[in-house]
Order: structure tokens, then C-alpha cells, then sequence
């Protein structure tokens, strides 16, 4: 007999959690994503006929197109249960698409979307309960970005190829990234460092044995800033200058502090505490999220939204009283508000399901536990009362023989109350302890230090703030910050070493490119503006062709004036060398894998060479070879002796001393 109730998911995984919910009336089947999309070796979309694209069925979906042309066949309701996102709108819709072009599948049944935020049995139930239609905005702002992208893409990318070299690629969103980082890597370079010197005295109660650090910031009751101090011969006057001062307590401050929680995880927090706590890539925290909420056990993944459902706040409140007191619960439910630009998609946070289900009770690896327990610490956090601390500073002065006075700052805290940092630590702040001081202590002199410093460049991007970037300036959605870290390395435009992001030379030399003639792709404004266009088509107020053609008009007409206009760019390095084969000159050339030697009779003459970059370092492994830098074939780089293949050794990380463990796979 056949099933009657065929409901449509995106993953085998989520399909297997659901269907022990919704028992043996119900057959889940799983589309693996898109089972329609645009061609991968052609355009795909029909510019002079509003947009029109062309979808087509990739080969790895016949099967499970099949699979479900024969469930709906006898069925009576056909559910369509994708993510509640745009990106699951549209892969319902391509599922019915699909099949209303298939052949032999006849008139199909009902079609029902249901969108629920967790699988659990409840919310299960509560879909079934309030199905609905598909919401063609929200596939009209899918289908938008999609064909917006692809034009973009399929445009700009044969201009590299004519005006740079094959192989190269640009994207309306990448490429934006690639500029952050190239602008980043530009500013360090320009960066002047100054010099400084701080000046701090180790000071202790008369007669007592604890000592506190107080450094100076006033002279003269005169304010120091951070530069006053520029050289060491002015730290030496100062020194020389308090060789006989009295030092005393001028006054002693307490205050307590509140120190409130931080909001439940949203897709961009959830990545960048996942890399700085846990080191995971962006990629890596989505897949394991992903496994997580498939599995059932947190909210959906893909979400900008800090809010948490009254049920949810209601049972984390019950726990929190029964695990830690009352005194950790807060009179009112905390409300949280998104501070993102643009937000949408306004469902819930990233939360747990059962918040008394704890990580060592997943029956999944050790990966989804520990992003479990972030994801755990830190929703029962958000819902608790703030810790208290005390701050206290401490002023002191230093009166010189001649009576000039100089003012020295300490500070200490002390936690009053844990509050939320019993379940979800600040590492960020910590407890520093002062004696007991009061006004007018006179004080003892063990140490005085001049240190010296210089101002530092602003840091390198790293995926953590590479995508809390991108989200202040309201360029991408949750579901595109890990596609776009991965794009942008895969293609060989930056590079992550040490956690932080480099620029590729060619990553430079695009982006001068796009930043010169095509600068609306690579602003920042217009980038984010182009979001805000798309969730207009999402709340239907705008039609995405509309959109598209605001876009695409002007910028064609822009490409082919460039496609004439635009000298093609020399990145050709000649070289006092001849070729062996053909005698002709040799040159340095870029390709797709970075740099190569080449000869300049090519075609007729294709001789190459791969370009050994040493370190001046001997290998300490065999004490022959020359420590080379080498690139894998997925374009990262790594260091490799000379003399490979006899010798093997290899480290991820350039060596200073010791070689590290050798690169495994890549």
C-alpha cells in the first residue's frame, strides 16, 4: 500500500530526525539541495526576454527526481518542508517545477509548504497544522540574486581573462571581500609605526610587602597622551626627574558595574566565536551546525535574528533556578535587539532545543559537542542576570624635590557578583587585585620601569572579523558568509596563513582593476544597497526583474566600452635568461597557479618552469636540501625541502628553528 503524505526535505539527515516524528503515515524524501539550477558552461539566462532563465537538471538529480516522481504519484498531499530561508523557498519551488515538467508523473496532489524553525515533535505538528503556499516573493529574491550573480560573473569574468590572463574570475559579493583585504594589507604596508614610552612605578603601602603597578598619565596636572612620551631621553627625565619624589595616595574610587550577557548566537556571531574560541573555519562551523539542527537538536542555523520563543526563555529560566539559585535569575525575560544592518529573515536565534540536553548527550562526534556547548553556554548565559564587579582606581602622586608633581593611574576588579559569567566567562576581563588603599597613604617606591613601545597597524582580517565586516556594512546574508571565505581562497585571490588573511598578487591587481572601471561591483555601498533591493522583491514590493534590469542595462553598456577602451594589463617579468629549447627570451608570467617561468615563443614553443621560492634556510631534516616554498593543488602554500621526493619533510608554517608536523592532505 502506498504512503499518502510525501514530504520533501533538503538532506537524508534531516529527513531520517523527521520522519521519527511524523510516524509511518509520512514518507520523507530528500531533493541533496537544488534538483534544478542555471548551466554550468553557458550563460543561462536570456537577456533580452526579461531575465528569463534557463534551468536544467544536473546529472546527480535525475535519480532523486525519479525517486520522487514515483512517491507523489499515488500520494495525497505532497509536503514541501525545505529551510524556512529564501534559499528553501526556492528548492521547494524547483521540486514542483520539476515535476510539473516531468514526463509520466500526471496531475501532482496538493502541494503544501511547511517552514518550522527546530525539528522537534512540537513544532512538527504546529507546521502540519498551518500549511501554506509558496511565498513567490521570497523565490523571486532567490531567483534574483542567482541571475544577478551569474550575469555579473559570466561579464566580468572573460574581461579578466582578455585584460589579465585565463582563469580569472570576479563575483558581485567576492569580490567586495577581496578589496577589504587588499585595502587591509595596504594600510599595514603604508603604516608608520611611532615610538613611545610608558612609564609605571611598582608601588607598595609603606612597610608592606604587596606591591600594585600604577602607571603615569599626568604631569603638572597636566594630562599625558598615549605619544607624549616619544623618545627614550624624555622616559630618562622622567625617571631622573623622580629618583627622590614622596610618594602618597591622592584618592581612592569604588564603583560596581553591571556587566550584561551577550545576545544568543546569530549565524555571523555564531562563526566568529566558533573561530576565536574554538579555531573552527567558517565552513566548518555551518556543516556541524548544519548536522546539529538536522539532527535536531538547535533552532535553524541561518538566521540574523537574536529572539528566543517565551517556551524557550520560560524552560532555560526553569533550569537556571535549579542548576544555580534564583539569585542567577533574572526578574524579566531578557529581549535582545538585532543590531545588524539590514536584518531579515527575522525567525529565531541559534539555541538549543532541550536546553536540558547536555554535549556529552549527542550521540555525534567530539566537533558537534564542542559547537553544541558554545551554542548551549552561551543561550542559558543570555538568559541570566549580569555579573557585578567592582572597579576600583587609584591615584597617586609623586612629588619631586623641586615640586613638581606627577600623577600615576592603577586600577583593579574584583567580581562582586559571577552572575552570567558562571555559564559563559569573559575572558576578556580579568580580575586584577589592589591592596587596601585610602587617601593619603604614603607609599614606598620598589621600582620604577620605562618601557618602551611603537604603534601598532591595524590588524589583519581574519574569519572572524572578515565577517563581522561584512555584516556592519550589510554586504551578503547569514547563508553567504562561509561560501564566500571559501570562494575567495579557492580561487587563489587571498591566502590564510597563521589565521589571517594575505592577499594573492593577482588578488591586488584585480581588484585595481575592478576598483578603476568597474567601480560600483567593488562599493561597498552599492553592494549593501543591492540588499536592500533584494528584500524589497522579498516583501513584493518591487518586481527582481525590475531590479535585475536597473542593474544590468547600465552596467552592459559600461562593460563594452571598457571590453574596447581597457589596455590589457602587463604582468610580465622578463629575464636575463635564454630558453633551453628555443633560445628565445624567457619571462616571468602569472597564470591560475601563480607564477611561472615561460618562454616568449609560445604557442610555437611551450617551454615552462615552475618558480622555486628559497628561504635561504637548509633543511633540518636531511641538512641538504634548500627549504622551498611550494603550493598545493587546492593553492596552498606550504614549505617543502628541495630535495623531494628523497626527502619529505614539510611544514604548514615557514620555519624559524625545529620543523613542525608535515602537511596532511590539501
Amino acid at each position: 500500500m502506498s504512503i499518502k503524505n510525501i514530504v520533501i526535505v533538503e538532506s537524508p539527515a534531516k529527513g531520517k530526525t523527521i520522519e521519527r516524528y511524523l510516524g509511518t503515515d509520512f514518507r520523507v524524501l530528500a531533493s541533496f539541495g537544488h534538483v534544478r539550477d542555471l548551466p554550468t558552461r553557458e550563460l543561462g539566462v536570456d537577456v533580452e526576454h526579461q531575465y528569463e532563465p534557463h534551468y536544467v537538471i544536473p546529472p546527480k538529480s535525475k535519480k532523486v527526481l525519479a525517486d520522487i516522481k514515483a512517491a507523489v504519484k499515488d500520494a495525497d498531499i505532497l509536503y514541501l518542508a525545505t529551510d524556512l530561508d529564501r534559499e528553501g523557498e526556492a528548492i521547494a519551488w524547483h521540486v514542483v517545477e520539476a515535476l510539473k515538467s516531468a514526463k509520466n508523473v500526471g496531475p501532482l496532489p496538493p502541494v503544501k509548504r511547511i517552514t518550522f524553525n527546530e525539528i522537534t515533535k512540537t513544532a512538527l505538528q504546529e507546521a502540519l497544522k498551518n500549511p501554506r503556499a509558496i511565498n513567490s516573493d521570497l523565490v523571486d529574491a532567490q531567483q534574483a540574486r542567482r541571475v544577478l550573480d551569474r550575469l555579473v560573473g559570466y561579464s566580468l569574468s572573460p574581461f579578466l581573462w582578455k585584460k589579465v590572463y585565463k582563469g580569472l574570475s570576479a563575483g558581485r559579493v567576492q569580490s567586495v571581500a577581496v578589496r577589504l583585504i587588499v585595502e587591509r594589507e595596504r594600510e599595514i604596508e603604508a603604516f608608520q609605526p611611532q615610538e613611545y614610552w610608558v612609564v609605571a612605578a611598582e608601588l607598595s603601602k609603606h612597610k608592606a610587602t604587596q606591591t600594585f603597578t600604577a602607571e603615569l598619565f599626568e604631569r603638572a596636572g597636566v594630562k599625558l597622551e598615549k605619544l607624549s612620551i616619544s623618545k627614550k631621553d624624555e622616559a630618562e627625565n622622567v625617571r631622573g626627574a623622580l629618583e627622590d619624589a614622596l610618594w602618597s595616595v591622592r584618592s581612592v574610587q569604588t564603583r560596581q558595574e553591571r556587566r550584561f550577557p551577550y545576545a544568543p548566537f546569530t549565524t555571523s556571531t555564531l562563526q566568529q566565536t566558533a573561530s576565536n574560541r574554538l579555531r573552527y573555519s567558517a565552513r566548518r562551523t555551518m556543516r556541524l551546525a548544519q548536522d546539529l539542527y538536522e539532527a535536531g537538536h538547535i533552532t535553524y542555523m541561518r538566521t540574523d535574528s537574536v529572539a528566543i520563543s517565551s517556551q524557550a526563555q520560560s524552560a532555560i529560566r526553569v533550569f537556571v533556578k535549579a542548576q544555580f539559585g534564583s539569585e542567577y535569575v533574572p526578574a524579566n525575560s531578557p529581549r535582545y535587539t538585532t543590531r545588524t544592518r539590514r536584518a531579515q529573515e527575522a525567525h529565531e536565534s541559534i539555541h538549543p532545543t532541550d536546553i536540558a540536553l547536555t554535549a556529552t548527550s549527542i550521540p555525534l562526534s567530539s566537533e558537534h559537542q564542542t559547537l553544541y556547548e558554545l551554542i548551549w553556554r552561551r543561550t542559558v548565559a543570555s538568559q541570566m542576570n549580569p555579573a557585578i564587579v567592582a572597579l576600583t582606581t587609584v591615584i597617586v602622586d609623586a612629588r619631586t624635590a623641586q615640586d613638581e608633581t606627577f600623577g600615576f593611574r592603577a586600577t583593579g576588579t574584583s567580581v562582586v557578583f559571577e552572575g552570567a559569567w558562571k555559564v559563559w566567562p569573559r575572558g576578556d576581563e580579568k580580575a586584577t587585585q589592589l591592596p587596601s588603599l585610602s587617601q593619603a597613604d604614603t607609599l614606598d617606591l620598589k621600582e620604577l620601569k620605562t618601557d618602551q613601545h611603537f604603534t601598532e597597524p591595524p590588524a589583519r582580517y581574519n574569519e572572524a572579523t572578515l565577517v563581522k565586516a561584512l555584516e556592519e556594512m550589510g554586504i551578503g546574508r547569514p547563508s553567504t558568509y562561509a561560501p564566500i571565505i571559501s570562494t575567495i581562497q579557492d580561487r587563489g585571490y587571498v591566502r590564510l596563513e597563521a589565521r589571517a588573511f594575505h592577499p594573492e598578487e593577482v588578488g591586488g591587481i584585480v581588484t585595481d582593476l575592478l576598483v578603476e572601471h568597474f567601480p560600483e561591483i567593488v562599493d561597498y555601498d552599492f553592494t549593501a544597497t543591492l540588499e536592500d533591493k533584494l528584500d524589497s522583491v522579498a516583501a513584493g514590493q518591487t518586481a527582481w526583474t525590475q531590479t535585475i534590469d536597473e542593474f544590468y542595462k547600465p552596467f552592459q553598456l559600461h562593460l563594452a566600452d571598457k571590453l574596447k577602451t581597457v589596455e590589457k594589463r602587463s604582468i610580465v617579468e622578463e629575464l636575463d635568461r635564454k630558453c633551453p629549447q628555443c633560445d628565445k627570451t624567457l619571462v616571468i608570467r602569472m597564470g591560475r597557479f601563480g607564477k611561472f617561468i615561460a618562454c616568449t615563443g609560445f604557442p610555437e614553443c611551450r617551454f615552462s618552469e615552475a618558480i622555486i621560492e628559497k628561504t635561504g634556510m637548509k633543511c633540518s631534516e636531511c641538512s641538504e636540501g634548500d627549504v622551498v616554498e611550494r603550493r598545493t593543488r587546492k593553492k596552498r602554500r606550504f614549505w617543502g625541502c628541495s630535495r623531494y621526493p628523497d626527502c619529505k619533510w614539510a611544514s604548514w608554517t615557514k620555519p624559524k628553528g625545529e620543523p613542525i608536523a608535515p602537511p596532511v592532505g590539501g
